[in-house]
């Protein structure tokens, strides 16, 4: 049997992939793989699909310490170690079968994040957690999150869902947390990170923050004040967004928010598919609603809003205009 050979594109994107996750983040390596993804619209598929087949993290590695014992290990040495080479990759890669266009799958989904993570929930679910260092941490339902806690650093990644956590003070180590977008940089403090689509809101409860983006862009945030953090710029909120952390006593309270964002709280207390019809998502609401029943919520939409609610079984729920 012939060996299984890589395109050059892939196996760039490869190269990148061990630079960009074995070592600590930096500007001017940020700035010279955005480049590379701009320069061919190839690059970024490469890059896309390595990262589906892979996971969003080196974390699907953990999760085969228990799946292919005796492969995993030597994978976990090879790819985490700071002078991890491409080769080593594409060595360990292929023994792990991940080049299978159907390997892994949905390891970028909430679900294979969560299967991934160091800390996660469910559908439905909340949970606090206190970390190593006293710090507490809140994660709302079918979040995850990994840690990175050592003598240098303290690193929270947010793959997935929501966030709040109160910082415990370590004038050595600020505690940040990163998501898709950049990272959030606090000590001593309490405040909220949530990974929306292209996006991570961000609302300072206590004292300030530090918000930055991956191409160096930053801005303090003091409590009280909120932002969303775009891949080009950070985009300040105006009002006080501290109901936003309210689903840590079981409420969604919304104020003047479009519908499709409203349903997008509460998918990870439903059931199934919930779709939104184009004509309705930005149809406005208001109130205060219970997270953990959801299909209440729609019939209480469906009442005040000119909106239809159709359940067709448990797992499939149609939202549409009147």
């Amino acid at each position: 049997m012939s060996k299984q050979r890589l395109d050059p594109v892939s196996e760039q994107a490869i190269d990148w992939m061990v630079r960009l996750r074995a070592g600590e983040p930096n500007v001017a390596l940020q700035e010279r793989f955005n480049a590379w993804l701009a320069l061919d619209p190839a690059h970024a598929q490469a890059w896309t699909t390595l990262q589906e087949r892979l996971g969003a993290s080196f974390g699907t590695v953990r999760a085969l310490d228990r799946r292919v014992p005796g492969q995993a290990g030597e994978a976990r040495q090879l790819l985490l170690q700071p002078k991890a080479s491409r080769r080593d990759a594409l060595r360990v890669i292929a023994g792990l079968g991940l080049l299978g266009g159907a390997t892994w799958v949905g390891a970028r989904s909430p679900w294979g994040d969560s299967l991934l993570a160091d800390l996660h929930t469910g559908r439905g679910q909340r949970q606090d957690f206190t970390l190593a260092d006293g710090s507490r941490l809140s994660l709302n339902a079918e979040s995850s999150v990994d840690l990175r806690f050592d003598n240098q650093q303290r690193l929270v990644i947010l793959r997935h869902g929501e966030l709040v956590i109160q910082v415990a003070a370590d004038p050595l180590r600020p505690l940040s947390v990163r998501t898709a977008e950049g990272e959030i940089r606090a000590l001593g403090t309490r405040f909220l990170v949530a990974q929306e689509h292209g996006a991570t809101r961000v609302v300072v409860l206590q004292h300030s923050v530090n918000v930055r983006l991956f191409d160096g862009t930053s801005q303090v945030l003091q409590e009280g004040q909120s932002a969303i953090l775009q891949a080009s710029h950070i985009a300040p909120i105006t009002g006080d967004q501290h109901h936003r952390a309210d689903w840590l006593v079981g409420s969604l309270n919304v104020l003047d928010d479009p519908l499709d964002q409203v349903v997008n709280a509460l998918r990870p207390y439903s059931r199934g598919f919930v779709r939104v019809a184009p004509e309705v998502r930005n149809v406005r609401v208001q109130g205060v609603f219970p997270l953990n029943n959801p299909d209440r919520v729609f019939a209480a939409l469906a009442e005040t809003l000119p909106i239809r609610v159709d359940r067709y079984s448990p797992w499939l729920t149609l939202i549409s205009a009147k």
